[in-house]
């Protein structure tokens, strides 16, 4: 596994340098996720592509705000071809009447070929950086047991990083997207483990009595916030990356759980009771007091996940016995209801969510384009229920 995934990030990089541009531009378009009126897709027609390549290309700018439609009507016309093991591309504008972008590339498999294209087009197309070649990490039942597993963003080259024969959750990404961060039941107690992905290496980072859970490490790499009962009850606690610094956040007697940190690495958000309901609440790194994130029209928050621009925060609430995926400003707000699922996790990019879906009495991992609220469970299917899912950066 180590191998393999390491192959996969050099041959990323020869991909990457290799790709020769022709000519270029870029538009700009912004998109509010807050917009409550109908937000279009991006109305593109692709042609010349076949097999995996076409399929992945659809799903990569599906889930990015792109729709397919015939030639008359499209505003952007995308053609290339994937054959003598190369995959060629080129956007034209319909308005501008030229193309934005005009790319072969060379080295490495058809798929990652096809996944810089597809973030080549996003770039060209809207101004912002695309996600096709982001990792995701998540836990996947193994009859009673839970291990964590690595995969590209859409289900394909998953690769299993525990084998625990326990139960191992909540994984969460180092910034390097080398490391790995999540709790395990390997030692009969929840404990919390950093996994370096290239080398195998594991090392405890809190091992206490009681329960040592859901670490969520900060945008700079050096902290690690976390759930500890060591003093009594649930509270937030920050530790340096390698176990060591700890530092108890919240003394409240309620539960506190699923912490994620602000972008700028200035605040930790999370989950509390002490109102008597899940609430999110927000927290000075730091330290210092904690004050209540309002999420007006919805109650009963949990699992919270900032956004990397810091725009946004998702988060889940249950409803009458079914789990919603929902938004709200950084800042607190109105809330909106933008899918039905459960542990919502931001691309890169602040406009797509990967969560957990239930499709035919299975969970199953799905993907959403906020604006435009439209849902596509990803394209490569696990033989487990798969559940808690991570992006990478």
């Amino acid at each position: 596994m180590r191998k393999s995934i390491r192959h996969s990030l050099a041959v990323m990089a020869a991909v990457l340098g290799l790709g020769q541009a022709l000519g270029q531009a870029q538009n700009v378009i912004d998109v509010d996720i807050f917009n409550t009126g109908e937000v279009k897709a991006i109305p593109v027609h692709i042609e010349g592509f076949t097999g995996d390549v076409l399929s992945l290309l659809k799903f990569d700018l599906f889930v990015q705000g792109f729709e397919f439609v015939e030639r008359s009507k499209a505003q952007f016309t995308i053609k290339g071809s994937n054959t003598g093991g190369s995959v060629s591309g080129a956007v034209y504008d319909q308005l501008k009447r030229g193309f934005i972008l005009n790319k072969r590339y060379q080295g490495g498999n058809l798929r990652l070929q096809g996944h810089t294209f597809a973030n080549n087009v996003v770039e060209a197309v809207t101004g912002s950086p695309g996600i096709g070649l982001t990792k995701i990490a998540f836990r996947q039942f193994h009859g009673r047991n839970t291990e964590i597993h690595v995969a590209d963003f859409d289900g394909f080259n998953a690769q299993r990083l525990t084998s625990d024969n326990s139960i191992s959750a909540g994984p969460d990404w180092a910034p390097n997207g080398d490391t790995l961060f999540y709790y395990s039941y390997l030692k009969h107690n929840p404990d919390i483990y950093s996994h370096n992905i290239r080398t195998g290496q594991r090392r405890t980072v809190a091992r206490f009595s009681g329960s040592n859970i859901s670490p969520a490490v900060s945008p700079d790499g050096k902290r690690v916030a976390m759930v500890l009962s060591k003093a009594g009850s649930p509270d937030i606690w920050v530790a340096s990356v390698n176990g060591t610094g700890f530092r108890r956040l919240t003394t409240t007697k309620a539960a506190e759980s699923s912490p994620c940190w602000s972008p700028d690495g200035r605040f930790i958000c999370f989950v509390s009771r002490a109102g008597g309901r899940s609430a999110l609440y927000k927290i000075p790194a730091n330290g210092g007091a904690m004050s209540r994130i309002s999420t007006i029209h919805v109650s009963n928050a949990t699992e919270p996940d900032w956004s990397p621009d810091g725009k946004a925060i998702a988060f889940t609430t249950q409803r009458g016995g079914r789990f919603d995926i929902c938004i709200v400003p950084s800042s607190g707000g109105s809330a909106q209801v933008v899918a039905t699922g459960e542990d919502p996790s931001w691309a890169l990019n602040s406009r797509t969510l990967i969560f957990t879906n239930r499709s035919r009495g299975k969970r199953v991992l799905s993907v959403l384009d906020v604006p435009t609220k439209r849902v596509k469970t990803l394209p490569r299917s696990f033989p487990g229920n798969c559940s808690q899912a991570a992006w990478s950066n």
